[in-house]
């Protein structure tokens, strides 16, 4: 059966569906599922919160026996191994399952054209790559961590007309208004964590939560690139940080394991050379400007303190983010959202590891003292396409991503 409009109406759906989830379901995917027969909507799913179960059979269980005959649609190809739960390929054949279509292949060496392979021989049909452009963007999480080994990374930034994200020495700055700072929440909700440098961390004294009203239990974890363990202790970050993990990545020259690197699970990785040193920032100095040697004396009451506040502390060069992402992959983080400030922004930026720019234009003018941005809409880099410009009140969004 060739691929028709209506199975494109019911992918889009089902992509939609696998939208509710994300951010939410940890190491797996947040797939979507619809069970159709006759054109009528008869059962579906989305990968359940934490995971497990998946999409597949709990699309199934509402359906019933009205899935004998009827057609799936699925927005990543189904699981064939036996893990926590059984194969998802194996209940579409043992539930009569007539059709399966598909938006993206799997690209988990374990499941990769497997789980097609198996309904094919069981005789269900299988039609696959509909509407995958789109479906790609929802699983872009899922995709980098398997195929690049680190999470999908956002840059976000708010730029005023005068081309600044904010003004020296005045924390945080309302540069866009209500309706774009509603969306930015949306976007912190579907993502697995959220990251900033300890520059923006002191100065802003930010929360980054989510805190629109029913998603603020979807806040992600909170990172910051702290290399002397610089935060504060009367933080907002430090304080909230039993109800929503915090993780602080402090430099290996201060770890208590000393030349003993790696040696320690909170050790992550090794340490080249530099990509380069920061803007504005001098070797051995935080982003707040005190030297290695001067917070010498207090480092370990300082260690001890944010633990004991339940901060996790990893160390790994924090101006490494070739290392650092994929240390965080390996504790199922799939995307992560870079919020501030310019010096961490060019930080990624120079290192090629941002996949998708979010660059928020607002008609305020900040004027003297103005921090400019590290890029505006002149100076995308290279191998970024333009995918979509959209106004939320006066602030214009325009979204820029590279190919997954």
């Amino acid at each position: 059966m060739s691929v028709t409009s209506h199975d494109e109406s019911f992918m889009a759906a089902a992509i939609r569906l696998s939208r509710r989830h994300l951010g939410r379901t940890a190491t797996n995917p947040s797939v979507g599922c619809l069970i159709v027969k006759d054109g009528v909507v008869v059962g579906q799913a989305v990968t359940a919160v934490g995971g497990r179960p998946h999409a597949e059979p709990q699309a199934l269980a509402e359906a019933g026996d009205a899935a004998r005959g009827a057609t799936a649609y699925v927005t990543l190809e189904p699981c064939s191994h036996h893990g926590k739960t059984p194969p998802c390929a194996e209940a579409l054949i043992a539930y009569g399952v007539a059709r399966v279509v598909i938006s993206v292949t799997d690209p988990d060496p374990r499941v990769s054209g497997r789980g097609i392979a198996m309904l094919r021989e069981a005789g269900v049909e299988v039609d696959a790559g509909v509407l995958e452009a789109d479906g790609r963007r929802s699983l872009a999480g899922y995709l980098t961590r398997q195929t690049k080994n680190r999470p999908y990374v956002t840059l976000k930034l708010a730029v005023s007309a005068d081309g600044m994200i904010g003004r020296q020495g005045e924390g945080q700055v309302a540069i866009t208004g209500p309706e774009a700072r509603a969306e930015v929440q949306a976007l912190r909700a579907e993502t697995d964590a959220i990251l900033v440098g300890i520059g923006t961390a002191i100065s802003d004294n930010p929360l980054l939560t989510v805190r629109t009203p029913g998603l603020e239990a979807q806040s992600p974890i909170r990172i910051v690139l702290d290399p002397s363990l610089a935060l504060p202790l009367t933080s907002k970050l430090v304080q909230t940080a039993r109800d929503v993990p915090v993780i602080v990545v402090a430099s290996e020259e201060i770890s208590p394991l000393g030349s003993e690197e790696g040696s320690h699970p909170s050790v992550l990785g090794a340490t080249p050379q530099p990509i380069s040193p920061l803007v504005g920032e001098m070797s051995g100095r935080t982003e707040g400007g005190a030297t290695l040697s001067d917070a010498a004396t207090d480092l370990d009451s300082r260690r001890i303190a944010l633990e004991a506040a339940g901060v996790e502390i990893v160390y790994c060069n924090p101006y490494h983010p070739e290392i650092l992402l994929p240390a965080l992959a390996t504790r199922g983080i799939s995307s992560l959202l870079v919020e501030g400030g310019a010096k961490t922004a060019r930080l990624f930026l120079e290192a090629g590891l941002v996949d998708r720019i979010q660059l928020y234009q607002a008609p305020v003018v900040i004027g003297e003292g103005g921090i400019e941005s590290p890029l505006d809409t002149t100076d995308i880099p290279s191998g970024f396409a333009h995918t979509g410009t959209q106004m939320f009140g006066e602030d214009r969004l325009d979204e820029y991503e590279r190919g997954l």
